[in-house]
């Protein structure tokens, strides 16, 4: 079975999810469903379906997040030598040649990814290619605009 990474905040975070869903969202579910039960006909009793329908997707995400938690390498970047380079899990601070601008990144695994946040996915090209730079170093990303070149400013394993 193929191992996929996640940095352990990514994993604390699916775990609580998994937490909330199995201790509180499943036991309201099920209450709701008692409650609509009490109405009497279930083949016209929309707040039983809805209930059943709310049960299938806490299941489905229960499930999901399990599948995920079983398939995960768990990396923990605090624990890896520092040896000077982009790896996972890292938090790296890019300067934009062409722009002068300055961004910060944490690659994380796909799960992870928010770009909101600057979690850019491990197998994303920004990613792809800052992993195995060191600082100083010009990575080149291929965009839809062309390509994008970034100085390795700072490079932080936290």
């Amino acid at each position: 079975m193929i191992k996929i990474p996640m940095t352990t905040a990514g994993a604390d975070a699916l775990r609580s999810e998994l937490n909330y869903l199995k201790s509180e969202r499943r036991p309201k579910i099920i209450a709701a469903i008692a409650d609509a039960r009490e109405h009497g006909d279930l083949k016209e009793n929309a707040e039983y379906h809805a209930a059943r329908e709310q049960q299938g997707f806490c299941e489905g995400r229960i499930q999901e997040i399990e599948a995920k938690l079983s398939n995960a390498q768990i990396i923990d970047v605090t624990k890896v030598p520092n040896n000077g380079k982009v790896i996972f899990g890292a938090t790296v601070k890019v300067l934009n040649i062409d722009s002068d601008v300055e961004s910060t990144y944490r690659i994380v695994g796909d799960d992870e990814a928010d770009i909101k946040q600057n979690l850019v996915s491990v197998n994303s090209p920004i990613a792809r290619a800052f992993i195995g730079k060191e600082i100083d170093d010009v990575a080149e990303v291929k965009t839809p605009n062309g390509v994008v070149e970034y100085e390795i400013v700072e490079i932080e394993y936290i």
